[in-house]
């Protein structure tokens, strides 16, 4: 997948098992060339959603999810835009949350506060979440359900 690796090379460039993102950010738009600083930040964004990066709420930092080290990066990898312009899952689920009328910020919030609560992905805490709203995401949570079981 090419989300999981284009997310892996900072760490793996850096060295790090956590970055700040305007360091994820600048390994991929200054010293790879492969995004804008504004096109690094959605990639940041869409592989939260997604579940491959999580945001370390007391230093600010990214910390992947899997292990950087076990992904195989090719040589001449370079990441497509298209990853950049999937909705993520994340994004599904509170589009959802915002067009049955609960308000996004509180959307969001609640949704982080029951993922590092739960231990679980930013995507199951989002479809939790709209359960509990009486928003019905059925076609995500399956999605989400199929990412839980699915083994690599």
């Amino acid at each position: 997948m090419s989300l999981r690796t284009a997310t892996a090379v900072p760490f793996r460039q850096r060295g790090s098992e956590r970055l700040g993102e305007g360091e994820f950010v600048v390994v991929l738009s200054l010293d790879r060339g492969w995004f804008s600083p504004d096109q690094a930040k959605r990639l940041v964004d869409v592989a939260v959603g997604r579940g491959l990066l999580d945001r370390d709420d007391e230093s600010d930092d990214l910390v992947p999810t899997f292990d950087p080290d076990d992904v195989e990066i090719p040589r001449e990898f370079v990441p497509d835009e298209s990853i950049l312009q999937e909705q993520s899952t994340f994004e599904r689920v509170l589009d959802a949350l915002v067009a049955a009328g609960v308000d996004k910020q509180h959307a969001v919030a609640t949704a982080n506060e029951r993922q590092h609560r739960l231990g679980v992905t930013l995507e199951t805490a989002a479809v939790l979440t709209a359960h509990n709203e009486g928003v019905d995401v059925a076609d995500v949570a399956d999605a989400v359900r199929a990412d839980l079981t699915e083994t690599e």
